[in-house]
């Protein structure tokens, strides 16, 4: 993730499970919680587009997936967008908002990765 990410202050993160963080350290430590809980996420984007600017683009679609831990699957969707510049000469991304419309899942998700 760290490849991914702009390392820089500016960076930013809403998201189900990790609310929102800005900077890269804090963007770590949510990613660190979510390697780390017991369960396994798989998601894919799909359905999506892609803005161009200059130096930036921005993606916009969904994802589908699954949770799976200890006989629980959780079948995900979520709405998400992600923005990333070009740092040094490769992309990076310093932005990521993702929602799930459905409260209950939301809730079970959260419930499950803590």
């Amino acid at each position: 993730m760290a490849r991914n990410w702009d390392a820089s202050d500016e960076a930013s993160m809403d998201n189900p499970l990790g609310g929102i963080r800005r900077g890269w350290r804090e963007i770590a430590a949510v990613y660190a919680r979510i390697f780390a809980a017991r369960g396994r996420v798989r998601v894919e984007f799909h359905d999506f587009t892609l803005h161009e600017f200059e130096d930036a683009f921005l993606a916009v679609g969904r994802e589908r997936g699954a949770f799976h831990s200890d006989g629980l699957t959780l079948d995900l969707k979520i709405r998400t967008s992600r923005f990333f510049r070009r740092v040094g000469g490769r992309w990076r991304q310093l932005h990521h908002h993702g929602s799930i419309e459905d409260a209950d899942l939301l809730a079970r998700y959260q419930a499950a990765v803590r």
